[in-house]
């Protein structure tokens, strides 16, 4: 939108091309993504190394998507700036800290705007869906 500003305005400047990102942020937040981290959080005996089958089974056919040939505990996204490679060994434990609605409405609340603002509200749709928020979930929001 903005270099279309700039022809309106005919400013001298160069076309810059954006590769449209979208279907590795699709792959990331849209159901299963973030949805296979929080259902692997919920079984008591999930690992990283089971999280990490479901996702090669449940991406298998996704061209962003890479499993690597020697980690049995990793994947790979091809970004529209290369292939970057995750390690799955803490994604379970990191997820696992829940935000607690409760406690968010008391930092909310907060007269100091430092500490208001360290979680901001949920949308209604997300709030509405679960009485406990996962990390993953709150940065997908």
């Amino acid at each position: 939108m903005e270099q279309e500003e700039y022809e309106k305005e005919e400013i001298n400047w160069s076309y810059i091309e954006f590769v449209d990102n979208q279907d590795v942020l699709d792959l990331i937040e849209k159901k299963p993504g973030v949805a296979l981290l929080d259902e692997a959080c919920m079984f008591p005996k999930s690992t990283h190394e089971t999280f990490s089958q479901k996702l090669y089974q449940t991406f298998v056919k996704n061209k962003r998507f890479i499993k690597p040939k020697l980690s049995r505990t990793s994947f790979t996204i091809s970004h529209y700036v290369g292939e970057v490679t995750y390690q799955v060994d803490l994604f379970l434990e990191k997820n696992k800290d829940y935000v607690v609605a409760e406690h968010q409405d008391l930092l909310t609340a907060s007269n100091c705007s430092f500490v208001a603002g360290l979680f901001p509200p949920l949308p209604e749709e997300a709030s509405k869906s679960s009485k406990f928020s996962s990390i993953g979930t709150r940065f997908k929001f």
